[in-house]
């Protein structure tokens, strides 16, 4: 199971219970609109097709309602017993803990999880569960199982009573209630060997096999992938046996490497060259070339064997492609996630959590938030990630600082870590994302970022912005050419600003303002009013949009020639309508603006048209 359980609830009274549920297995919490008054992590408006949707993605799915209620919700879904994701149906008090779906793909593990949490019971009825406590086809993490399809008949004759023969060791079979016999005709192979499987039996690959890369910066992913398989087949090695990619930490942004560990479904690690050079007793081919390149004398043969441990070993040395080397080193255990050697390539997400409701959150930025291990952003920011915030290592910073929050985040990104940084709105508008890729840009140097940083991996992902937050509430204003202006001053010269609001004036777009006032700032707002009155009717509709998604939203629309600055805050968004923008009422009595696509001009204006055909 890799993907974050969802957590459904239809009420308040199972929000404790999926809450404590949510912090022992790292999930989001999912409610019913109609019937949450709290903050959740996600919430929808029908419990079938959000099932549905969480189903199709193989997500797994912990329902606190009647497991009869979910089988009926999820009954329709139901194809392909191989691919289904864990659906587990858990009793509000946590009683009962009932596996209903993908009792072999994690169900089982995850119900036994939940009820050591909550103090319930765990109601696994899967026949090699019961019998045995092990399930054949589902082997624990660091086993592969490589002809699956014999499970079903392997497992019924076991069930059936006939014994089974182990060659090779594994505890987890050897210490489960298999019955084993050495002249039995069942047989469960452990081998990391590339052989066929047995003709009455299951054949497991314990991930313990380590790939060290080394390549030319820019190196043929496919290349080097090819390489790796025919470092495996020359070896005899099966290539299902791979748990782990190394190599040297200059390579953590290499993409060829991240194609191998891709290719093979496994991590990639990295390490220093000291750590390297530490294992050049233990290499095959030493080289002076190498080392004076890049500090240590082999970096396949080294990653391989510091991937392998002081217990492990070097089972195939290093072969050359053009542009790469392979090496294979064996460990003494099969490689697990929680415990690799090495260091990740860090992850800096940088994300827009839109203006603060949770309903206004992208799925894409909360799942983001939740695979993150800290948290960096303006204080007031990381509150509004509510609940999906818990079990994160925080990193608040007071407004004003927005560079050094970038450059903590890449550090710690840098540190191997998965950083989400947060912003209000959207990334991208007015928000760290710029300030990342400029960090980026900048020459190194005392204050730069270090080369650990340098090579993280980035991603930025969108979300609802302050400017489409207003015109939703108030209507639909830009429903014609808009364009964005912020009047602080801090960054950009008022000279600029001048220059662009008098530009969007003269082009009649629709005006939202960012950062329209401050404490010491009273000025510029009132400048750009009068500036777009020469442009604009006085009854050109004014959005004042604050708090908005929060506790204390306020929408008004005034005229453009009433805009009063001091009803304005740090906390409000303005919209200027163009000169074609308008107001409509509704029978509840709510005025709403909108700018229509067709465009007629108004009358009043100080623009003058020109067709096509006109002399400018």
């Amino acid at each position: 199971m890799t993907q974050t359980p969802a957590i459904i609830i239809l009420s308040d009274a199972a929000l404790p219970m999926a809450r404590r549920i949510a912090r022992a297995t790292g999930g989001e919490v999912h409610g019913l609109n109609r019937r949450i008054t709290e903050v959740v992590d996600r919430t929808f408006t029908e419990a079938g097709p959000h099932l549905a949707r969480l189903f199709s993605e193989r997500r797994p799915i912990v329902g606190l309602m009647a497991a009869g209620a979910l089988i009926r919700l999820l009954a329709p879904h139901l194809s392909d017993k191989m691919s289904e994701p864990p659906v587990i149906a858990v009793s509000e008090d946590g009683s009962a803990v009932v596996p209903l779906l993908g009792g072999h793909h994690g169900a089982n593990d995850l119900a036994r999880a939940i009820a050591a949490q909550v103090g319930g019971f765990a109601a696994v009825t899967t026949a090699g569960d019961v019998k045995f406590g092990v399930a054949l086809d589902a082997p624990p993490e660091g086993y592969v199982l490589a002809n699956a399809d014999a499970a079903k008949q392997v497992m019924a004759d076991l069930v059936a009573g006939k014994p089974a023969r182990l060659e090779g060791a594994a505890p987890w079979l050897e210490n489960s209630g298999l019955p084993f016999a050495a002249d039995a005709d069942l047989v469960l192979r452990v081998s990391e060997a590339g052989d066929a499987a047995p003709e009455q039996g299951l054949l497991y690959h314990p991930r313990t096999l380590v790939l060290g890369i080394g390549c030319e910066r820019g190196a043929d992913g496919e290349e080097v992938i090819q390489l790796a398989l025919d470092t495996l087949k020359a070896a005899g090695l099966s290539e299902q046996a791979v748990g782990l990619v190394a190599s040297i930490d200059v390579k953590a942004d290499e993409a060829a490497v991240h194609q191998v560990a891709r290719y093979f479904g496994c991590p990639a690690r990295f390490f220093d060259a000291a750590t390297l050079e530490a294992e050049t007793p233990r290499l095959k081919n030493p080289s002076d070339v190498v080392f004076a390149e890049v500090g240590c004398h082999g970096v396949a043969e080294g990653a391989a064997l510091a991937a392998a441990g002081a217990s492990g070993e070097l089972v195939a040395e290093k072969r050359k492609s053009k542009r790469a080397t392979c090496a294979i080193g064996r460990a003494a255990a099969p490689f697990k996630l929680e415990t690799l050697p090495g260091g990740a390539r860090g992850k800096l997400m940088v994300v827009g959590i839109g203006p603060g409701a949770d309903g206004w959150r992208s799925p894409e930025v909360s799942a983001m938030v939740s695979a993150s291990t800290d948290l960096v952003g303006y204080s007031l920011y990381l509150d509004l990630l509510g609940p999906l915030a818990d079990g994160k290592t925080r990193h608040d910073f007071d407004l004003g600082k927005e560079e050094a929050r970038v450059h903590r985040a890449m550090e710690l990104a840098g540190e191997g870590k998965s950083v989400a940084l947060v912003c209000s709105g959207d990334a991208g508008i007015y928000a760290m994302a710029t300030l990342v890729f400029e960090l980026l840009d900048k020459s190194e140097g005392a204050e730069g970022l270090s080369d650990a940083a340098r090579r993280i991996e980035i991603a930025v992902s969108p979300g609802i912005s302050a400017l489409q937050a207003a015109a939703a509430r108030a209507g639909a204003p830009l429903g014609h050419d808009f364009c964005t202006i912020s009047l602080s001053d801090l960054l950009t010269p008022w000279e600029d600003i001048q220059r662009r609001v008098t530009a969007a004036g003269e082009g009649d777009f629709v005006i939202a303002f960012y950062n329209p006032v401050s404490k010491k700032r009273r000025t510029q707002l009132a400048w750009a009013r009068d500036k777009l009155l020469t442009y604009r009717p006085a009854s050109t509709p004014v959005i004042l949009a604050t708090n908005l998604g929060r506790e204390g939203e306020l929408i008004r629309v005034v005229p453009l020639g009433s805009l009063d600055v001091d009803e304005v805050d740090m906390l409000t968004v303005v919209v200027v309508g163009s000169s074609n923008s308008t107001t409509v009422k509704t029978g509840d009595g709510r005025t709403w603006v909108y700018t229509p696509r067709g465009y007629a001009r108004k009358e009043g204006t100080a623009m003058t048209h020109i067709t096509s055909g006109d002399a400018a």
